[in-house]
């Protein structure tokens, strides 16, 4: 959706849009003959099983949608000299680090969602190596269901919440993530089979605890929010305690600064309010 809504200030470009309803990314044929009505230049992929605990009982359609069918796109995107960019997680790592996560560091994720994440990037590069795979991490956006609306609308409904205080990351603007996957695009000359892997984040880092605590600030909100470690709230699928992700490459490689995640916060929850 923040790729449709910025769409229209890139005027030199035409943007077909399709969904999973349309356009399931399982469905190969269907994928196939999309490809062959007319000529793409760039693929970006955004779909994805993003149910992170559903996934550990749904493994077979977790790495059917994030896994299997990302190799098969790449592959019809080599076909038809497409050029694929394709969004994946910080969750391709364990969370044991202590300083940011580069491209190039080992990979190891602790659960199905993660693990699918992984396959879909292995499979891309593996299918059509000139894919582009940028990862991302805590996406959030005045569009669809994520963190920042869910915390909005349990800061209205209670007097007090609690939120986990011990996992860290980078909480990232989803209208940040497209801009940046358009600059991409214009820039293609300068990163074209030299980047197959860029990290993409708002600068900076912080707990879900500290996330809330800025979203109750700048929403006026009165709700209490109190702090709580991962073992105090148990979910079906592990999460990484640290997936901070490095975004040097990709700053250097676009010649692009990165908002941190509080300004690009407020920016989301102004719109929001505003009603655009």
């Amino acid at each position: 959706m923040e790729l449709r809504a910025i769409a229209p200030s890139y005027s030199q470009y035409n943007f077909l849009f399709t969904g999973k309803e349309e356009l399931p990314i399982e469905d190969v044929e269907a994928v196939k003959k999309y490809f062959a009505q007319q000529p793409i230049a760039f693929c970006i992929n955004c779909a994805g099983y993003t149910a992170v605990d559903k996934a550990e009982t749904e493994k077979e359609k977790a790495l059917l949608v994030n896994g299997t069918a990302v190799g098969e796109l790449a592959a019809v995107c080599k076909a038809n000299k497409t050029q694929l960019i394709h969004i994946s997680t910080d969750y391709v790592f364990n969370g044991e680090a202590c300083t940011p996560y580069k491209e190039t560091d080992p990979t190891s994720p602790i659960n199905i969602y993660g693990e699918s994440k992984l396959k879909g990037e292995e499979l891309a590069l593996q299918n059509d190596p000139s894919s582009i795979i940028i990862r991302t991490s805590w996406l959030y956006s005045s569009y669809g269901n994520n963190f920042v609306k869910t915390m909005l609308r349990l800061m209205k409904e209670r007097d007090s919440i609690k939120v986990v205080s011990d996992q860290f990351g980078c909480p990232t603007y989803a209208a940040d993530l497209a801009e940046t996957i358009l600059v991409l695009i214009e820039k293609r000359a300068t990163v074209d089979g030299q980047h197959p892997i860029l990290h993409y984040a708002n600068n900076g880092k912080a707990s879900w605890y500290e996330f809330a605590l800025a979203i109750k600030e700048l929403s006026g909100s009165n709700c209490t929010i109190d702090p709580i470690t991962t073992s105090e709230y148990p979910t079906v699928a592990k999460r990484p305690q640290y997936s901070v992700l490095d975004t040097r490459k990709i700053r250097q490689v676009l010649n692009i600064s990165v908002p941190t995640w509080q300004a690009s916060l407020e920016k989301c929850i102004r719109k929001m309010g505003s009603g655009e």
